[in-house]
């Protein structure tokens, strides 16, 4: 079993760190927020004064924080982590970043001798806490190999993507065709709603047709069609609004670095953004429902 200090222990990463106690290993966490390290304290975590403090005499540390400069303040900033991470020591980074972020830290981390991979994910909270989570890993094969054990106790489908940030490259990949999707299909079921269709009857119709997808599988967007999803429960839980709007503008920025014409992308993002500047950052991104749901003329 392996030492392993984590850090971030939000909505994603505390339920990963409780998953990694549960398979046996040491795990010495790091969160300003006090009451997410309360959660994973009780079941098995070893909070940490300081993130120095939670990778000393650490195997592995990963990390789960919420955008690039969060990243690079803790990696790269003053007294940042690479001063007080061990030679033999391998690094896991699961947040989701920009691409040129994961292959910055990638290459500081390489010249002091450090093995790194960029290993964001897929599968939002329910999959953290089941520990079905996929990761989109970039980085050597070697580090990957080591890592594996590891990703195997937090998720169920690892893709090796290929060098450093290409983890990342794959996620916003992911993120942004996951946006078009949702956007798409909240706007056809309100279409037919609109025309006096039962929404669980159009869902099952789609669902079953060409225009079957992942939202109407598993994460139907309409109130009341499908259990146990955050449509059906005032669109708590679940992804951000304001995490899709994040993604998206990393997928845009990473367009623009490679002059790729994303115009779906782009529509998809504007219509996030409209939506969170109405309110909606706070509750999941499936509440884009609430953009078309409006009485018919």
């Amino acid at each position: 079993m392996s030492t392993i200090g984590f850090i971030g222990l939000g909505n994603m990463g505390g339920p990963m760190a409780i998953n990694l106690v549960k398979a046996g290993h040491t795990v010495q966490i790091f969160d300003l927020v006090a009451d997410s390290v309360d959660k994973v304290k009780a079941e098995g975590g070893r909070p940490a004064e300081t993130a120095a403090a939670a990778v000393a005499n650490a195997d592995v540390v990963i990390s789960m924080l919420p955008a690039s400069r969060h990243v690079e303040a803790v990696y790269l900033g003053h007294d940042g982590l690479l001063e007080h991470i061990g030679s033999s020591t391998l690094i896991i980074d699961s947040s989701t970043i920009a691409p040129v972020t994961a292959r910055q830290v990638a290459a500081a981390a390489s010249e002091k001798g450090l093995m790194m991979i960029d290993a964001p994910v897929s599968g939002g909270v329910g999959g953290a806490v089941g520990g079905t989570l996929t990761f989109m890993v970039g980085g050597e094969t070697e580090a990957l190999d080591r890592a594996r054990p590891l990703l195997e106790a937090m998720g169920k489908n690892i893709f090796h993507a290929g060098q450093a940030g290409a983890g990342q490259v794959a996620k916003v990949c992911n993120n942004m065709l996951l946006s078009v999707l949702m956007t798409g299909t909240a706007e056809a079921l309100q279409l037919g709603v609109n025309n006096g269709l039962d929404p669980a009857v159009l869902s099952e119709i789609m669902r079953k047709s060409s225009g079957g997808n992942w939202a109407l599988e598993v994460y139907n967007p309409y109130p009341g069609v499908m259990p146990g999803v955050p449509a059906s429960n005032e669109y708590e839980g679940g992804f951000l609004v304001d995490l899709m709007i994040k993604d998206l503008g990393l997928a845009l920025a990473s367009a623009l670095d490679t002059s790729t014409s994303t115009p779906m992308g782009a529509l998809a993002r504007s219509l996030y953004v409209a939506h969170g500047d109405q309110g909606h950052g706070q509750i999941d991104f499936s509440s884009i429902q609430k953009m078309y749901q409006r009485s018919p003329k």
